[in-house]
């Protein structure tokens, strides 16, 4: 009786779910579990993640905050291989390697965001990759200091459907300088489709903020904080720009970066969690070297275990997480 009704319902088996759904379902977990428990449940969840529709929109961004450069470098070739050019939005911290930038350039066709804090990009790099990124509504820059106006102005007239930038600042970089006005003017001159706009510790005056609210005119949201020369009334800005948002210049300090729920660039887990990438042996395979196995052209996870620690408290402790 139980085999019938199981032949006449209208439920299929999980493994026999088309890899678009899988992507869907796969990209709700993170990436350790995708990487290391996923592809061990059954081969069709395996070949799911071997394929584009997991990585269609690859956050690292905290786990590459405690990765070496070099693992850096191998993980986003692999996931960015794996996108098959469907590759959507990349958020990644600390890229330093010069030559990953035209390779992410090369896959960027259907990219839309892309943030890379605190990465070494320079004017020359941008000057290479910009005319790929044309399809990008969103940028993220902050702290990358190898980049000034040029740059900016460059971004701007190849990404013509640009709507939000990030380009924060820390305060020590901006410390002790002159008012700098080349980045806010490109920023006005260039990028009129602004909605988004964040630009934390910048030495800019009260002029500049109001010719960029002046030519961005669909800008709903200012991040000024730490723009100490800026001086901006809120009646005047009610009057004047009723549909923006703005934020600071006047902060109580450098922790409140964090607290903003709009704020799309400062958002940092509470947990410290480092994962290590150790070469060993698991299940019985014979594995090759630590370096042929991001050479593999299957790209077989089987080569690499992914293990986590929360904590020096636990670095003992941690393993091969449990079969589902």
């Amino acid at each position: 009786m139980l085999l019938s009704m199981e032949e006449g319902s209208d439920y299929r088996p999980w493994d026999e779910l088309i890899p678009d759904a899988l992507g869907l379902i796969f990209g709700k977990l993170c990436l350790q579990e995708i990487l290391t428990v996923v592809p061990r449940v059954c081969k069709s969840w395996s070949r799911a993640v071997l394929g584009p529709y997991c990585w269609q929109e690859i956050d690292i961004e905290e786990w590459s905050e405690v990765s070496l450069p070099e693992q850096l470098d191998r993980m986003l070739r692999m996931l960015i291989t794996r996108s098959s050019r469907s590759l959507r939005k990349l958020s990644v911290t600390n890229l330093r390697n010069d030559a990953m930038f035209p390779f992410l350039a090369e896959h960027a066709g259907s990219l839309q965001t892309l943030k890379l804090p605190r990465s070494t990009i320079s004017d020359s790099i941008i000057e290479q990759i910009s005319g790929r990124l044309s399809n990008l509504t969103f940028l993220d820059l902050s702290y990358c200091s190898k980049i000034d106006a040029h740059a900016l102005e460059l971004v701007g007239n190849k990404c013509k459907h640009l709507e939000g930038l990030c380009r924060n600042m820390h305060p020590l970089d901006k410390a002790d300088k002159a008012v700098q006005e080349d980045e806010a003017n490109a920023i006005a001159t260039t990028m009129p489709s602004l909605k988004h706009l964040e630009m934390a510790y910048h030495q800019i005056g009260t002029q500049n903020a109001l010719k960029i609210l002046s030519s961005c005119t669909g800008l709903e949201y200012m991040d000024l904080r730490g723009c100490w020369d800026v001086e901006l009334d809120d009646k005047f800005l009610l009057e004047k720009f009723p549909k923006v948002k703005v934020l600071g210049p006047f902060v109580m300090d450098y922790y409140q970066m964090n607290n903003s729920e709009e704020d799309e660039c400062f958002e940092f887990s509470d947990e410290d969690l480092a994962w290590e990438f150790v070469h060993g042996e698991m299940g019985g395979y014979d594995y090759e070297s630590y370096d042929e196995m991001w050479d593999d052209d299957e790209g077989r996870l089987e080569e690499l275990e992914l293990r986590f620690y929360e904590g020096s408290q636990d670095a003992g402790l941690y393993g091969w997480p449990p079969s589902p």
